[in-house]
């Protein structure tokens, strides 16, 4: 599989895993301008918008800290927009939550980071 094909297994198996934890996917893969962001779901009150970050060991350190502050304000740029465009109001409750992804031993270790970081501008 190619790096993208493998970004697309690893951002279904988040779907997954969000389904059964009772959060509802609204969008996959929304992009605009220079960047995406991977899963708008809702979770209770909360309009989430989630990174998937997948490493197949720790070697280079943990998914969740290739979040870097960079992707974070890219993050955060997008989901104003989105917000902007398709909610049409910015009085929603939201939260930026990463859903890290690594293996062991051949099975996926899925960890959901709620409110992992706070809007960066």
């Amino acid at each position: 599989m190619n790096k993208r094909q493998v970004g697309d297994y690893y951002e279904k198996l988040a779907c997954e895993y969000l389904r059964r934890s009772g959060a509802c996917i609204i969008e996959r893969d929304y992009r605009a301008f220079r960047g995406d962001i991977d899963i708008i779901a809702r979770d209770g009150i909360y309009l989430c918008f989630i990174e998937v970050k997948y490493r197949k060991d720790n070697k280079y350190g943990a998914p969740e800290g290739a979040v870097t502050i960079s992707k974070q304000r890219q993050i955060c740029k997008l989901s104003k927009l989105y917000l902007y465009s398709r909610v049409k109001s910015i009085d929603v409750p939201i939260r930026y939550d990463v859903i890290a992804i690594t293996d062991d031993e051949n099975v996926p270790v899925i960890k959901w980071h709620k409110n992992a970081f706070d809007y960066v501008g």
